[in-house]
């Protein structure tokens, strides 16, 4: 195989909890998003036009959806000859095999997918962040000042920078010290997660936090206060664009709501950075001369004779007449029937709500329907309350 300059590696096994039942059968990166997307196809996006076409996605939990999205990674021109998108489950070894125990375990348990690139720097991304980003701007900084590892970092609130990591730097993002979620932060530099590691330097703290019994195996928590504790040279590099961790309910409804703001926060009409998805092949939208839409987004193969407010609809969406929804997201196939009212919420895929069933209320917590589950003609669903298919 033809030596790579820069692979990455995009950790993609996380449970996601926090989103309930949304990820109760699917990982976080296969959650849908936006009208037409998943959340993992922005950072495999980013690695398509930043000029990094090998990427390893390393998943875990409930990894099938997952895994048959991604397929051969041709909607990310990633299914090249040499290179390309490559998913990495844990997997045995010998007699013995074991989950990923950590975000560095998971990467030291694949160092001889690294090793046959033979690159000279390694990319560490997640899978679960909504954001437009130029790795290759990264790593030209990260090569011009020698850095053994780089960290992107956003300028928080000052107010919500205990809510992070914080990275403290001296005048020439240096990084002088690592703290975790502090009480009182010294800077509102927060790290993204996403870090440019030179690979000889990477896998030697990998393989020293390995032999660590006591060691979480993390990124976070280990080989960054490591490497620092050894004067290593670490540095900061600044992201100022749009970033949305969604890894909470609300967040991800946030999320979806940004998108109905003009100018859109995260611009997915660029052609100079589009955001590739694989495509349902649906027909084209419609929309009944009866229905009314305002301020909504729209994907094929929907079929609306209702009123649609300050919502994204996803493909295959079924709305019928006298059916209201306001500020909702609505995900691949699911269907409200006539006069149902859906307000502050997220209907999952092939949801079903019924003629006058109300969902989500006004003001409150996001309600949320869960795949397949079905909300019986006149019923209701409060603010904040999860409806799981599989209790019903």
């Amino acid at each position: 195989m033809r030596k790579k300059q820069c692979v990455a590696m995009l950790l993609a096994g996380g449970q996601g909890s926090r989103l309930g039942i949304l990820t109760k059968n699917v990982a976080k990166p296969a959650v849908p998003y936006g009208g037409k997307y998943r959340i993992i196809d922005f950072p495999l996006s980013n690695c398509t036009n930043s000029g990094i076409d090998v990427v390893g996605v390393l998943t875990q939990y409930r990894p099938l959806e997952l895994n048959a999205y991604i397929g051969s990674g041709s909607p990310w021109d990633l299914d090249l000859a040499n290179g390309g998108v490559f998913v990495l489950p844990p997997y045995q070894t010998g007699k013995t095999g074991e989950w990923y125990k950590g975000t560095a375990n998971a990467i030291y348990q694949n160092i001889p997918f690294i090793e046959q690139w033979d690159p000279d720097y390694v990319l560490v991304l997640s899978g679960d962040h909504i954001y437009k980003m130029d790795y290759n701007a990264m790593l030209r900084e990260h090569i011009a000042k020698g850095a053994d590892l780089t960290i992107a970092v956003r300028e928080v609130p000052w107010e919500e920078a205990p809510r992070f990591g914080i990275l403290n730097t001296d005048e020439n993002n240096q990084i002088t010290e690592f703290e975790e979620k502090p009480a009182h932060p010294k800077s509102n530099k927060a790290s993204m997660g996403v870090y440019i590691f030179s690979w000889a330097k990477m896998r030697k703290y990998l393989e020293l936090d390995e032999a660590d019994p006591n060691s979480d195996n993390d990124f976070g928590k280990n080989i960054i206060p490591t490497m620092l504790a050894d004067n290593q040279k670490l540095f900061t590099y600044t992201f100022d664009g749009y970033w949305k961790d969604v890894g909470t309910i609300e967040s991800l409804w946030e999320a979806n709501m940004d998108l109905l703001e003009l100018p859109m926060p995260i611009d997915l009409y660029d052609k100079r950075w589009r955001i590739f998805a694989r495509t349902s092949g649906m027909p084209p939208h419609y929309v009944d001369a009866g229905a009314k839409v305002v301020n909504s987004l729209i994907t094929e193969g929907c079929e609306v004779k209702g009123v649609i407010k300050h919502s994204v609809l996803f493909a295959g969406v079924s709305v019928d007449t006298g059916a209201e929804i306001t500020d909702a997201v609505i995900m691949p196939g699911a269907v409200i029937e006539r006069g149902a009212v859906v307000r502050r919420a997220i209907v999952a895929e092939n949801a079903h709500i019924c003629a006058g069933a109300i969902v989500g209320e006004e003001t409150g917590k996001i309600a949320v329907v869960g795949p397949k589950a079905k909300i019986g003609p006149g019923e209701k669903v409060a603010a904040g309350v999860q409806v799981d298919a599989d209790a019903q």
